[in-house]
């Protein structure tokens, strides 16, 4: 018997958002040393937060609390919103797929910048949408007004924009996103993924109203509070949005564990705020690698630098340096972000170790 298959799927080719690090020390052969590819919180997770999961294995074998009230409960009160104004689900990455569900028919076409993250392009062709790209303007940034603008021009139901941005680590304060809410067609919903919202300043971050029909918030557990590996995300929209998205989401996907420690590391704010202080200081440090070796970086609002090469032949040189060397890093791969080299800032000992290698991975890319 053949499988019958659904058009949208026969019609797709194979896509895998992100090849893991594992995946490639399997391919190489041997671990890496350094692990700054993935922006993940080299820092780790609060010790509250590490101290709930201890307490909470022995009920492993439970399953999780499925309307994550805990968890909801505390972000409503830290952001000033209803219970009901918040979805969470498995990561950033798993809200995409419900919002994606949700709004998209096949066909309906969808506008994101070309070359920003892949997950959502991967749930848009997953669903059957049709996506739009905008390019980065030449200084690297989202470029707002030809986004609303090709998202006028084709009816598009939704538009992507992170900020800070991934991959560039650019930001955009609550002014140009204003004026993007402003500039979008009747009927278009604003993602704004905001997984990276604590390592940006608070004032510069629009105001949270979660009411907004045009706007859907999303963050993360990932980053500041360094649960990357327990996948726990969640969005803030309206009550309406919330509803529906409540009617698709996997219920069961955020697992106990996960919940548990969010629900810790909220608790702990001294602790997050103590990794966007560190990532600063290490952002710091590797701008001033890059003038020591003449290589310009970007500045980021993120826990990465991009570190700019001339272009993308000398940047892909780059990463099979370090690659060599036993460092894991990544870079975009369309232009004219694809000169960039993306580092995460890991902890002291890391950067340390990086600095080392990244200066004799130049000395070599130059001759």
């Amino acid at each position: 018997m053949t499988a019958r298959y659904a058009d949208t799927l026969r019609n797709m080719r194979a896509m895998t958002p992100f090849i893991g690090p594992e995946t490639l020390e399997r391919r190489r052969g041997r671990r890496f040393r350094y692990r700054l590819g993935a922006n993940e919180s080299n820092f780790g997770m609060s010790p509250k937060a590490l101290a709930a999961l201890e307490a909470e294995a022995e009920r492993s074998y439970w399953y999780c609390d499925s309307e994550h009230w805990e968890v909801r409960s505390r972000l409503a009160a830290l952001l000033g919103v209803k219970l009901e104004n918040i979805v969470v689900g498995e990561g950033i990455d798993g809200v995409l797929g419900v919002i994606v569900r949700a709004f998209t028919d096949p066909g309906d076409v969808i506008v994101t910048s070309h070359g920003a993250y892949p997950t959502f392009n991967y749930h848009v062709l997953g669903y059957g949408g049709r996506l739009e790209f905008v390019p980065y303007r030449r200084d690297c940034r989202n470029d707002v007004e030809a986004l609303a603008e090709r998202a006028r021009a084709t009816g598009a139901k939704l538009l992507y924009l992170a900020n800070p941005d991934n991959p560039t680590g650019t930001f955009l304060g609550h002014d140009a996103i204003g004026h993007l809410l402003e500039r979008m067609p009747d009927g278009c919903l604003l993602i704004l993924d905001e997984a990276y919202a604590e390592f940006a300043p608070a004032s510069d971050l629009p105001p949270m109203d979660a009411e907004d029909p045009r706007l859907i918030r999303l963050r993360t557990f990932s980053k500041a509070h360094g649960m990357a590996g327990l996948r726990i995300g969640y969005g803030i929209a309206p009550a309406e949005m919330i509803d529906a998205f409540n009617r698709l989401r996997l219920h069961f996907g955020v697992g106990r564990l996960s919940q548990v420690a969010a629900a810790a590391s909220l608790d702990d704010p001294e602790f997050a705020a103590s990794v966007v202080a560190d990532v600063a200081h290490g952002r710091a440090e590797y701008e001033a690698l890059g003038v020591e070796l003449g290589i310009p970086t970007l500045p980021s609002m993120t826990n990465f630098v991009p570190f700019e090469f001339r272009d993308g032949a000398e940047s892909d040189r780059m990463l099979a340096l370090l690659d060599e060397r036993d460092v894991f890093v990544r870079k975009p791969g369309v232009t004219p972000i694809d000169r960039f080299v993306r580092v995460t800032v890991g902890t002291a000992s890391e950067r340390a170790g990086f600095a080392e290698i990244f200066r004799d991975s130049v000395g070599v890319l130059r001759g």
